[in-house]
């Protein structure tokens, strides 16, 4: 909406207009002994010339302030006394005082004082208004300038105010983002294991199918029922996160199996054909974070045994303690011929998610041609 068009903009200097022109008017008849130059078209011009310029405060609010003060020094200097003039340069000063430096427009209102009360009068050839108007004067233009400098710290805890709302909503909106890029990254990683473990079962299985399938027919349909398994496993997932990707939240609708659920951790694996013995230490409830980080580094793990290691049996070994839960996943070894052990992401992974809860995991082979993966994981540690 334009400046112009706003009532505020108008309003106030019509009303200005009105007061003086009127009350102006109706100080002749009070006051007709006090010898002023009766009111003619030059005067209902510079009573009228103040309140139009005001029209512009907003904008030029210092051009403005120039032009009342040389209408409110005229009106007195031809003659026509004092009044309501002085109404135009109050609002006047008022706009300029408050959107400009206070060095520029405080000395205003007391230089027109020394103008209108001394400069006038000597310019005319009349006696200066008396001490008690001059002091009386003074005092209001004291309070003109409290008064504008108080609208200026309004002013300034008005705009702290809303940049400090804006503030917190850029805030509040960083927060946002921040939550939406570590879920994405966590069923990202959620993907990752769940498709690298899954996937590795069923290759290493299509294998030994494959290799079995003539001379072997029956050991062959163990492990076409393995793949069926872990593809059965890896769709129910894999629903699972795409489901998640629909949610607000961003968190799997169904439950993930946790290093709490051992057995069922490891089942995917045991169908693999390797021989998982498990050994648990301990007991204590888990966060929810916890019990699934654990059983991610703990599949994740089995994971590496089934696509880089000749073994057909490994160790997972949970201790459960006061502070703390520690996960070892042991590969007897030796490594497969021809496996690689680089270009993977599942040991960065684990000790991606072990920072993440503020924990540690190590990854180190044994001397004896086995490896090892160690996992320390807080239980009160926030993810």
């Amino acid at each position: 909406m334009d400046a112009m068009h706003r009532p505020r903009t108008w309003l106030v200097p019509l009303v200005v207009a009105a007061i003086q022109v009127v009350g102006s008017a109706g100080s002749r008849h009070q006051h007709p002994d006090m010898g002023w130059r009766e009111l003619d078209w030059f005067a209902y011009l510079l009573l009228v010339s103040g309140p139009i310029a005001l029209l512009a405060r907003r904008r030029y609010p210092y051009a403005v302030l120039l032009i009342v003060i040389a209408v409110t020094v005229a009106y007195p200097l031809a003659g026509f006394g004092f009044g309501p003039i002085f109404i135009s340069l109050v609002v006047a000063f008022l706009a300029a005082a408050t959107q400009g430096p206070r060095w520029l427009t405080y000395p205003v209102p007391f230089l027109g004082w020394a103008a209108v009360m001394w400069g006038v009068p000597w310019i005319r050839g009349d006696n200066p208004p008396p001490s008690i108007a001059l002091t009386a004067t003074a005092a209001w233009l004291l309070v003109l300038v409290g008064v504008a400098e108080a609208i200026r710290q309004r002013r300034v805890a008005v705009e702290a105010r809303r940049q400090r709302r804006a503030s917190i909503a850029r805030e509040a909106q960083t927060d946002r983002e921040r939550r939406e890029t570590d879920a994405r990254l966590a069923l990202a990683r959620e993907l990752h294991d769940v498709l690298a473990h899954s996937l590795s079962m069923i290759n290493v299985q299509s294998s030994v199918a494959l290799e079995l399938i003539d001379e072997q027919p029956e050991r062959a349909g163990s492990a076409l029922g393995a793949i069926k398994d872990a593809s059965r496993q890896a769709i129910s997932d894999v629903h699972s996160l795409v489901a998640a990707l629909r949610t607000e939240a961003g968190v799997p609708v169904a439950p993930t199996s946790g290093v709490t659920d051992l057995d069922a951790l490891v089942s995917t694996a045991r169908a693999a054909g390797l021989v998982v013995t498990t050994h648990v230490t301990g007991a204590c409830p888990l966060p929810a974070v916890i019990d699934v980080a654990a059983g991610r580094i703990v599949q994740e793990a089995l994971t590496n045994v089934v696509r880089h290691s000749s073994a057909t049996e490994a160790v997972v070994a949970i201790t459960y303690q006061a502070a703390e839960i520690d996960v070892a996943v042991e590969d007897p070894g030796p490594a497969r011929l021809g496996a690689t052990t680089s270009g993977g992401t599942g040991i960065a992974g684990m000790r991606e998610r072990a920072r993440a809860l503020s924990g540690s995991l190590t990854a180190q082979p044994l001397p004896d041609g086995g490896f090892v993966v160690r996992a320390r994981l807080p239980i009160g540690a926030q993810s």
